[in-house]
């Protein structure tokens, strides 16, 4: 039986590969389940640093399997509910994921395969691609990727893509911010490489963590809340190991721990 996910680790990076080229990469539940336990064994892999992710033949992903949704009709609410809720915990653990995770969208990510892009830290595309959420023109909605759709847009330029559910080319989303940049698609696994070592080689696995853990807990906070949390965190990465190195390093002319290749 074929995998429905590739795994591949270089060094600290670990690379996942969607595997269902025949139906353009589609989500479905077990698809689902593979992208959660890889993740899980990411994150608890302390030699891994930094997850990249991207889909195998010409599309990144279709988004929801539409053979499975149309079985599902027949199922009763809690069934339908449980599956909703399995891919949203997909979404939040690339959301929240202690390590950066980088999407490397090689072809069409379309309605939650846009949303796995936007979910990741960075998402480099591929010149050629095109990326939209088509939901309403099928008669679904939206609902999953509109979370964290509405963290990285406006409200403006989130309902001209939400409502409407057209698809953008690259350029396009890269310049309304639902994607980090546009690359030749010829570069693209190259530039995703190399943005992968930066981050394994130049942060702090902590730092990125705790800052990550950040950026996802202050957008629902008031001012108040917020600085309070801030004054929090920023007094205990302080007392990290990875701080007392960092600062001791640089103090005397070093590289940190975790520029060193024998470290």
């Amino acid at each position: 039986m074929t995998q429905l996910l590739d795994t591949e680790t270089d060094g600290r990076v670990r690379t996942l590969r969607l595997n269902r080229p025949d139906t353009r990469n589609a989500l479905n539940a077990a698809l689902v389940t593979a992208l959660k336990e890889a993740l899980t064994e990411a994150a608890e892999t302390k030699a891994v640093r930094v997850v990249r992710l991207t889909g195998n033949g010409s599309v990144f992903s279709a988004g929801a399997d539409l053979a499975s949704l149309r079985e599902l009709q027949a199922a009763r609410p809690m069934e339908n509910r449980e599956d909703s809720r399995h891919l949203a915990e997909l979404f939040r653990q690339i959301y929240q994921h202690p390590l950066p995770v980088i999407a490397e969208v090689n072809g069409a990510a379309i309605g939650g395969g846009c949303g796995l892009a936007a979910a990741c830290d960075f998402s480099l595309v591929a010149e050629d691609a095109t990326l939209g959420f088509s939901e309403v023109r099928i008669g679904f909605v939206p609902a999953i990727v509109m979370v964290f759709v509405r963290r990285k847009l406006g409200e403006a330029a989130a309902r001209d893509l939400l409502l409407r559910g057209r698809s953008v080319e690259a350029e396009e989303a890269a310049e309304m911010g639902l994607v980090t940049r546009t690359v030749v698609p010829a570069a693209l696994a190259e530039e995703g490489a190399a943005l992968a070592e930066e981050m394994a080689t130049e942060t702090s696995a902590s730092a990125v963590a705790l800052t990550k853990r950040m950026m996802a807990q202050v957008p629902g906070m008031g001012l108040e809340e917020a600085l309070d949390y801030a004054v929090q965190m920023n007094a205990f990465a302080r007392g990290t190991d990875d701080c007392k190195a960092g600062i001791d390093a640089f103090l005397n002319d070093e590289d940190p721990p975790w520029k060193r290749s024998d470290e």
